[in-house]
């Protein structure tokens, strides 16, 4: 339910989640750096002795420290002392030597017994360069020594002097907690920060801050793991920064819950713990949730026969609830164990911290469940519908670089849009392309008005310490409690000092160690200085609400967190802001404007559907209407309704003149046609109906003079031309439409072909065909299936460019042969396109004429209108660059080669290069194609090899390679007319120990399934079959190669099956029986009907034989 609505509102979602994180932050800010009553740490007694430890040593004890508790009564027996550490920061440095001060400088009151101690030094006392005294004294006596000892005379010889309105002050080395906390800078602040860092370093043993270190690179090793495996999943920044940014909102969230319980947790134990449960925990969830998200958004459709809540739910929606439905449990159910683990620790009763971060550490894992199933949920869903608009328009720019017009180009990738998901819509909604930025914004900038709303109002509820940065600096009382002291850390000699006084003497001595006092050296007039801030009355009080709000607006600005806060959310607003906008603005322009308009010289230059001079009327004289078609097709889009008197030329001319030809009648549209006043192929346009056009036109070609003697039935024939789209063949695949051809398709298989099944779909009108490949898919698979390699990908064009001498044409070639001529033309072919790349360049000279084979990649799309708009571009640079004397002949000069067969192909390559292979044992060969491996091995030989060779063949050294590429290509929509080189194999079969294999190498496939045909709704959803329609959503080019590697496999199944037939004698029987018709004709001779031998797969037997069952 909660990620139903997430997914169905996302953007909704997301602002909410983020406003109340925002609020958490806000809140933890406010009660806890703005509370001067708990934060300001001052140098009185109780302020110092806060995080202190007692121990105790006695006889009871066996003269050894015991920690005791500070509530526990001293008894009247034992001696209690209090031992201070004063710490004097780089007060032994080199560069600025600093004296620290002596025990006798320090004033002691004469009242007072005090007894100096060793001081402890520690592991980084060498690097730190501190100084430290030590003294034990009476408990009872100890705060007024501290009251006296906050200044300690400086006694540096030569030290400098200042002059104040008092007169001339000498440094002194001051209690810090004593000084007044006046506006400070960024830079007290990070100063503070790093000195408060370098204690907790300090009192941390080697091992701590190893085990640490090792933590917190684990904890960063962790995120570049989440990053990398955003990454292979397609996002590079976004999904990997957002999962980051939900873990921080449930961190807060839980935070503030803990806090409010009032669990102690203290930025120590954030600071030791967090690492190590982001560690523990990691992010596997979001990313096991989006690797199964993404995998039903592109593997997976929404089921067709779900007519359920179609219009509400879209294919988003419906891979995000496949996915929790199949992920969920799971990810439920981890959650539910680390909670529970984490709960056993709260309740453990271990000290020491485990308890308050194992009690945060639940909640954060309960909030963190929550957004991941809602904020996560969103952010997803909002990543698959900016993934859909790039994809539109990426496809959309892959088929204009291919030559396919802007508004054809459009309407395929609208097509190639789930139908259920709008292409103009954004979250189901109907949206303008200008409304999707002025919706980003509007979300965008409320967020950032709510955070600074919120920031502004602070200073009106507690205005006292808006601006103690130092308070800052001393601590989150609320988020942060004062950590103990540990006593043999801090003070290990001056307790070794009392023990052994104490053990002399047989006294019980209770000692309380305070944490080490730090101590600046600093002119008095400075520490002491008076606050610069006055209350809010005070210093805004002659202002009216509005001047105070503004006031209040510029005091946050200033404070150090709250700042970088806005700055760090309003530079992400405004990246996603951009990248929102970005993805809108790729988005979906009107596809009925048209490129450019109509040119009326081409338009009378176009030629006429017959002889206008016969079918021109007198001026005046009315056209007399057509005659009702006998067989009207009731799928048609209605006729315009005519009106009850003929219209007159006149009236014609002026509708023709006003763009009305919609409004005409079939019969005045195809009177103003035979007169030459509408061109052909301007009647879609004209007519603004597809489907009216075709009929129009069949009308208009059925009234030909010059043919009706042969076309006159064409109006009523049995070409099919309704049902439909012909918006993807106008201007794309086919002029002058009349109709389409249905033509057969079957599917072969399935096959194995890399471990993964399928079935091959194969247009053809030559019985037995798919059943002989489905019979050699059988027998692939029963050896495990088939294995391909791709060699090469890289199609080519071949343009001619001359010069008048041998000398010019050969100093062309050498440049062009150069490495500086290579990265040249690379730099300019590949600026015409963002798929095309020039892999390589190779050049022949015969007289003075030089053609260039260039051989580029080219993404999914076969690319030959994309190669040539390369080659042109890089021809006129080439021109520029020191050959104006080159004259471009032709930009295809047949070195391609294109469509008509050549050794170049078929030693070079063309297109995709593939070798398939398949394994099959010999009981299998046997079994299934009636034959042995031997049998197949010799007659492989003879036919394929010995034969092909004493023909001449080049690239035909197999048994019918070219009727599986040809069939497979008129399912795919790929161009016929490139069977010729495709069809390019030589087929090799060997005996593997006692097993038959056989492979095929077809280097030169030419496919694509972007653009010509491919566009095709028939054609599209035989690559569906495939999973290979259109672009790859993550490599460029992979869909194409993945279709060639099928081809290949499929041809290879087929050379197995024929080869087989042939050899056992079963080929002119299986034509017999399948291929026989009803009636007799003159193409065809009786014959008796036989059971094919063999051709059994897929329960096929001859329509005689199953007659005579």
């Amino acid at each position: 339910m909660l990620s139903r609505v997430a997914c169905s509102h996302p953007i909704q979602t997301v602002v909410i989640v983020a406003v109340l994180a925002s609020s958490t932050y806000i809140g933890l800010l406010e009660e806890s750096l703005f509370d001067a009553s708990r934060s300001v740490r001052q140098a009185d007694w109780s302020c110092l002795a806060e995080g202190s430890r007692v121990l105790r040593t006695g006889p009871d004890t066996a003269w050894k420290w015991q920690s005791v508790d500070p509530e526990m009564p001293v008894t009247p027996d034992a001696e209690h002392l209090a031992l201070l550490t004063l710490v004097f920061p780089e007060s032994l440095s080199n560069d600025a030597p600093l004296t620290a001060p002596m025990v006798h400088t320090v004033p002691i009151p004469q009242n007072l017994s005090i007894t100096p101690l060793p001081p402890t030094s520690n592991s980084l006392t060498t690097y730190s360069q501190d100084s430290a005294l030590a003294f034990s004294i009476p408990y009872s006596h100890a705060p007024e020594f501290l009251a006296v000892a906050q200044e300690i005379p400086d006694e540096t010889p030569n030290q400098e002097t200042r002059e104040t309105e008092h007169g001339h002050e000498k440094k002194k080395w001051i209690m810090k907690a004593a000084r007044v906390h006046t506006r400070s800078s960024v830079a007290r602040w990070f100063q503070n920060t790093w000195t408060e860092f370098l204690d907790l370093i300090k009192n941390a043993e080697t091992v701590d801050i190893v085990i640490m270190l090792l933590g917190y690179l684990s904890m960063h090793l962790t995120f570049v793991s989440l990053f990398l495996s955003m990454r292979r999943m397609g996002s590079n920044f976004w999904l990997g920064t957002l999962t980051i940014f939900s873990s921080v909102f449930a961190f807060l969230f839980g935070l503030i819950i803990t806090t409010k319980l009032g669990v102690p947790i203290s930025m120590v134990l954030l600071s030791e713990g967090l690492p190590f449960l982001v560690v523990t925990i990691g992010f596997e969830k979001n990313i096991v949730l989006t690797r199964a998200v993404l995998s039903h958004a592109i593997e997976h459709r929404k089921p067709e026969n779900t007519k359920k809540r179609t219009s509400d739910t879209g294919i988003i929606q419906y891979a995000i609830q496949a996915a929790i439905k199949e992920k969920g449990y799971d990810i439920v159910r981890d959650y539910i164990i680390e909670i529970a683990i984490l709960i056993a620790g709260a309740a453990s009763g271990v000290q020491g911290g485990l308890q308050q971060f194992c009690f945060l550490a639940a909640w954060i894992l309960v909030f963190d469940c929550i957004l991941l199933f809602s904020f996560y949920t969103a952010i997803l869903s909002i990543k698959l519908e900016i993934n859909r608009i790039k994809r539109h328009v990426e496809m959309r720019r892959a088929l204009e670089d291919d030559g396919v017009s802007h508004r054809v180009a459009e309407s395929v990738a609208k097509n190639n849009d789930s139908k259920d998901v709008p292409s103009t819509s954004l979250f189901g909604r109907q949206v303008r392309g200008s409304s999707v930025p002025k919706f980003k914004g509007i979300m965008v900038t409320g967020f950032v008005l709510v955070n600074l709303i919120n920031v502004c109002t602070i200073p009106f509820r507690n205005t006292v310490t808006m601006n103690s940065l130092s308070t800052l600096a001393r601590g989150l009382s609320g988020v942060m409690t004062t950590p103990p002291v540990d006593p043999f850390k801090v003070a290990s000699n001056g307790l070794d000092s009392i023990l052994s006084a104490a053990q002399a003497h047989e006294n019980p001595t209770v000692v309380t160690v305070l944490t080490p006092i730090k101590y600046e050296l600093e002119y008095p007039s400075i520490h002491y200085a008076l606050p610069a801030l006055k209350s809010v009355d005070d210093d805004m009080g002659d202002f009216p609400v509005g001047g105070r709000m503004v006031g209040g607006i510029l005091k946050s600005l200033e404070d150090p967190i709250l700042s970088k806060w806005i700055v760090v959310a309003l530079a992400i607003s405004v990246s996603l802001n951009g990248y929102l906008f970005n993805a809108a603005r790729w988005g979906i322009k009107d596809p009925n404007l048209p490129d450019h308009p109509v040119d009326r010289n081409d338009l009378q230059q176009a030629e006429q559907f017959n002889d206008p001079g016969q079918a021109v009327l007198p001026l005046g004289e009315f056209m007399p209407p057509l005659p009702p078609d006998n067989a009207p097709d009731l799928d048609d889009p209605p006729e315009p309704k005519a009106p009850e008197e003929g219209r007159s030329v006149a009236e014609l001319d002026t509708m023709l003149a006003e763009k009305r030809v919609h409004e005409m009648t079939d019969a005045e549209v195809v009177a103003l046609s035979l007169c030459g006043k509408i061109p052909g192929y301007a009647l879609e346009k004209n007519l603004k109906d597809c489907t009216r056009a075709v009929r129009v036109r069949r009308s208009v070609i059925s009234r030909t003079k010059a043919t009706s003697e042969l076309t006159s039935n064409l109006e009523r024939s049995k070409l099919p031309y309704h049902n439909y789209n012909w918006s993807q063949v106008l201007g794309a695949c086919c002029e002058n439409v009349i109709g389409y051809l249905p033509l057969p398709v079957g599917v072969a298989g399935p096959i194995v072909i890399d471990g993964q099944s399928y079935f091959i779909p194969m247009a053809t009108t030559e019985g037995v065909l798919v059943a002989s490949t489905s019979r050699g898919c059988k027998a692939i698979n029963y050896g495990g299936g088939a294995v391909t390699v791709l060699t090469a990908d890289g199609m080519t064009r071949g343009p001619c460019v001359s010069f008048e001498t041998l000398e010019r044409t050969g100093a062309a070639k050498i440049w062009l042969d150069s490495e500086e001529g290579q990265n040249m033309m690379k730099k300019a072919f590949n600026s015409t396109s963002r798929f095309a790349r020039l892999q390589t360049m190779k050049t022949a000279i015969a007289g003075t004429n030089l053609y260039i084979r260039f051989k580029t990649t080219t993404g999914d799309a076969m690319g030959m209108n994309m190669i040539s708009k390369g080659v042109e571009h890089a021809l006129n640079v080439m021109m520029n660059e020191g050959f104006e004397d080159m004259l471009i002949v032709t930009i295809s000069g047949n070195y391609c080669t294109d469509k008509k067969p050549a050794a170049i192909n078929w030693i070079d390559g063309r297109g995709k290069s593939v070798v398939a292979e398949a394994i099959i044992p010999g009981d299998v060969v046997s079994k299934v194609l009636k034959t042995d491996v031997d049998t197949l091995v010799d007659m492989n030989i003879s036919k394929n090899m010995i034969g092909s060779a004493m023909a001449g063949s080049v690239g035909g050294f197999n048994a019918h390679a070219a009727n599986v590429v040809a069939a497979m290509f008129l399912a795919t929509g790929q161009d016929p007319a490139q069977v010729v080189e495709s069809a390019n194999c030589i087929t090799i079969m060997k005996n593997l120990r006692g097993s038959l294999q056989i492979s095929v190498s077809m280097p030169s496939i030419e496919v694509g399934t972007l653009g010509g045909g491919t566009m095709l709704e028939p054609q599209s959803a035989m690559l569906d079959l495939l999973g290979v329609r259109g672009s790859h959503l993550g490599n460029a080019g992979d869909n194409s190669r993945r279709l060639a590697r099928v081809i290949a496999a499929a041809v290879l199944a087929g050379e197995l099956s024929l080869c087989s037939a042939l050899a056992a004698g079963h080929l002119v029987r299986a034509h017999m029986a399948h291929n026989r018709s009803a009636p007799t004709t003159r193409s065809n001779t009786p014959a008796l009907a036989q059971t094919p031998t063999g051709l059994s797969m897929m329960g096929m037997t001859s329509p005689a034989a199953a007659g005579r069952r």
